[in-house]
């Protein structure tokens, strides 16, 4: 497929110039189609005077704003491969991250200048970024530093080059990996168009609708709607970072009329409906996922008129997997639906055979819109990416109307408030202590967050407490990683090959409780 994403603001444009495209809920700029897609096209020209081309990545650590939606597209356009960074990571991660890419820029928010520095410390006598460009003023940063208005305003005129095509990257979205160290998934042109075509063929979602968008765009759960919104003709309001109020403030004020939240969300948004109803008359549906979804959530939302569906979806396959669609809401609140249309799904035996209906296994997603690989790592690629399908490590059955049910994971990967938390992460930077001589960490549940982290210590001694070795991580891991809770025992349970036993954690915590 000869298509390349950036250019899908440009034909936006060119057809429904007028619309809205940008909208910031919180009182920022509200720009038209043609508004936002000038913008980017200046963003564009001035990456290629940067010198940045067709290859290049360029890492985005800002908010969701303005300048991340039209340098996404302007990357994108020129054929960079675009980063997106989580900026709840601490400054090691991210350094990593912008090390194993092997990126040309970075573009970053003023407020996470100390990160911009440390990065620069980090970098100092190695192979480093060529550019770093700071949105929001580069006051007492290094004089390398160039302002993104100053650049943008010097790149001149007219539209830059169209850079990749179809298979070419388009980003690397860096997801957490179980041995501890973050991998990422590298979705192309290609993939991304096909995830908006299994979108739009399967939700519905209306050429100008209005979208609010409160997660992060650094997730796919907000970049690929966004993608879409452009690619449907629909209205993106965009929330610089999640607030319950705010939500429902613009669902009122902006004729909101879908979303998607994840369990977390909803959650914290529900007692405010309740006690201070607002017009959501507007609001046909609200999509949630990323974590699992009690079902009188669902409910609780549907006494005050509001249809959730529920939707599993994964980085790799670029959002899309299953959906609860128009014609099953109500259905079966359990279950996360149907797979999408351009979609296919498996649930597949250890022994590669399918499961029967109601048996459960491990999910296998298979489309057009599936990562290329994950970057640089080969292997890795290898055991996820077979003839086509992707092995997802989920678990999950079909009942008798087709509607997958995901019952457990596979992987060991605890979700807290919509966020991906692998326990070798933390127990990587709990071994890195030298007061703890083995450590294990599992997900326990938690009304506000769906999930958190709670470590298993063995001390050599007695000198570390609790405390120390939260704020240990706590230096090391971003803030959803770090475990409020540390129990110290006398042997971490393995198995004869070393692994660790977690169901006997599981088990010693169910008892404790």
């Amino acid at each position: 497929m000869r298509e390349n994403i950036g250019l899908l603001l440009s034909k936006r444009a060119m057809l429904s110039g007028e619309r809205e495209a940008y909208v910031d809920a919180g009182g920022g700029p509200r720009l038209t189609y043609a508004e936002l897609a000038g913008r980017s096209s200046r963003v564009g020209r001035a990456l290629e005077s940067l010198g940045v081309s067709s290859g290049d990545r360029v890492v985005l650590l800002c908010r969701n704003r303005v300048e991340f939606v039209e340098s996404y597209f302007a990357a994108a356009r020129i054929g960079a491969i675009v980063v997106p960074v989580n900026w709840r990571l601490a400054p090691a991660e991210v350094g990593f991250i912008v090390e194993d890419s092997g990126a040309e820029a970075v573009l970053f928010d003023a407020e996470f200048a100390g990160v911009a520095r440390e990065l620069g410390e980090r970098f100092s006598g190695k192979a480093r970024p060529r550019h770093w460009i700071a949105v929001g003023g580069n006051e007492g940063l290094p004089a390398e530093t160039v302002g993104y208005e100053e650049l943008c305003s010097s790149a001149g005129t007219g539209e830059p080059t169209v850079g990749a095509w179809g298979d070419a990257p388009l980003y690397i979205m860096y997801t957490s990996g179980t041995t501890g160290r973050p991998k990422g998934a590298v979705h192309t042109h290609e993939s991304a168009l096909w995830a908006c075509i299994t979108i739009e063929q399967t939700v519905d979602l209306r050429h100008g609708d209005r979208y609010l968008i409160g997660t992060p765009l650094f997730h796919v759960a907000a970049l690929t709607p966004l993608t879409t919104n452009v690619h449907r003709g629909a209205t993106n309001i965009v929330m610089a970072a999640f607030d319950p109020v705010l939500s429902w403030q613009a669902i009122e004020r902006e004729r909101v009329t879908a979303m998607l939240a994840v369990p977390a969300m909803l959650a914290a948004m529900l007692p405010l409906a309740r006690q201070d109803p607002v017009d959501h008359s507007a609001l046909r549906w609200i999509m949630t996922g990323a974590a699992p979804v009690p079902p009188k959530l669902v409910e609780a939302y549907g006494a005050i008129g509001i249809a959730v569906t529920q939707v599993y979806g994964l980085s790799e396959t670029c959002g899309p997997a299953c959906v609860v669609g128009p014609d099953d809401i109500g259905r079966n609140p359990a279950s996360t639906g149907r797979p999408f249309f351009h979609t296919s799904v498996r649930v597949v035996r250890d022994d590669g055979t399918d499961a029967d209906t109601g048996e459960s296994g491990e999910i296998w997603v298979a489309g057009r819109h599936l990562m290329k690989e994950y970057w640089n790592r080969p292997e890795e690629t290898r055991e996820v990416l077979a003839d086509g399908w992707l092995r997802t490590g989920d678990i999950g059955f079909v009942d008798a109307d087709g509607m997958v049910t995901i019952c457990d994971r596979k992987k060991d990967m605890i979700i807290s408030g919509g966020e991906n938390v692998y326990p070798a992460e933390i127990e990587s930077a709990l071994l890195e202590h030298p007061a703890v001589a083995d450590a294990a960490v599992i997900g326990v549940a938690d009304e506000r967050w769906g999930e958190r982290p709670l470590a298993f210590v063995v001390r050599r001694g007695d000198q570390a407490t609790a405390e120390e070795l939260i704020e240990w991580c706590r230096s090391r891991l971003a803030a959803f990683k770090v475990p409020r809770t540390i129990e110290f025992i006398d042997a971490i349970p393995r198995n004869p090959s070393g692994k660790i036993l977690k169901r006997i954690l599981r088990e010693r915590r169910a008892k404790a409780e």
